[in-house]
């Protein structure tokens, strides 16, 4: 029997989700005993809500190896999400070209859970290894340009719940990271942009795209470079803040008044 919570929420609903979140690159098959080791999930809950992710699709069960793998339904999804988004086939054509004639990489990415998942990404990156973030593909939301540009984007109260469930996340090094965190976000209000280099030999710069009726978008431009960050900055920031003001331009141009109801 389903249980909701006093807010309305299905318990077993968000169970059986945090299950298949469970599942991220590089894990491609999991147990039960597995996946109730990383949901913290009881192992009888585990079996009963796997069982009925097999029955409606959403998992495949490997008999002879008593293991589980997402199954094509999660896939078709993701791919009628991309169909249905107001956003991605207005400024996809922008962010390729820009791509393209620039030589980077360009991303649009929203917040899922803690972390930023790429909407769409072209990457146009001289060094292969830097060439394959593709879309979907998670990024932590406190290290990442994007992520930043996020947190700047949301609410006060919404800023304050996701700083501290940063803190808890990554307690070493938690009063320098809040700092650097805070630095972007400064940057965001005066500048409109803030700078990230979180992997080596990479720079991001990313901004905030904000809708009346959807979820804040973050856009960025990254390169694989060793070259200082503000040189990087002074090449890489004037193209992204210009490709923003044109994907807004093409939206406004593009919406119709149901666009994001």
């Amino acid at each position: 029997m389903d249980q909701n919570d006093a807010d309305g929420t299905n318990r077993s609903l968000e169970r059986g989700i945090s299950i298949l979140r469970a599942f991220k690159p590089g894990v491609s098959e999991l147990g039960n005993a597995e996946i109730a080791e990383r949901t913290g999930l009881p192992k009888a809950t585990v079996s009963r809500l796997t069982r009925t992710l097999v029955s409606s699709g959403m998992l495949h069960r490997d008999d002879k190896q008593r293991v589980y793998r997402l199954a094509p339904a999660v896939l078709s999804l993701a791919h009628a999400m991309r169909l249905s988004s107001p956003i991605l086939p207005v400024i996809a054509p922008l962010m390729r070209i820009e791509a393209t004639r620039r030589h980077v990489n360009v991303g649009l990415a929203a917040a899922d859970d803690d972390m930023m998942v790429y909407l769409e990404s072209f990457r146009y990156s001289p060094r292969a290894s830097f060439r394959t973030v593709v879309s979907g593909q998670r990024v932590p939301m406190e290290l990442t340009s994007l992520g930043r540009a996020y947190l700047w984007a949301i609410s006060d109260e919404a800023r304050v719940r996701e700083l501290a469930a940063i803190a808890r996340r990554r307690p070493s090094g938690r009063l320098r990271l809040r700092q650097d965190i805070e630095r972007s976000l400064k940057d965001l209000d005066d500048l409109d942009y803030c700078a990230v280099r979180w992997q080596p030999g990479v720079v991001a710069v990313a901004t905030s795209l904000c809708f009346d009726r959807l979820p804040p978008h973050s856009l960025n431009i990254s390169l694989a470079s060793d070259e200082p960050l503000g040189e990087a900055k002074r090449r890489l920031v004037p193209w992204l803040l210009d490709l923003k003001r044109r994907c807004l331009e093409r939206l406004e141009l593009k919406a119709t008044p149901d666009a994001f109801s």
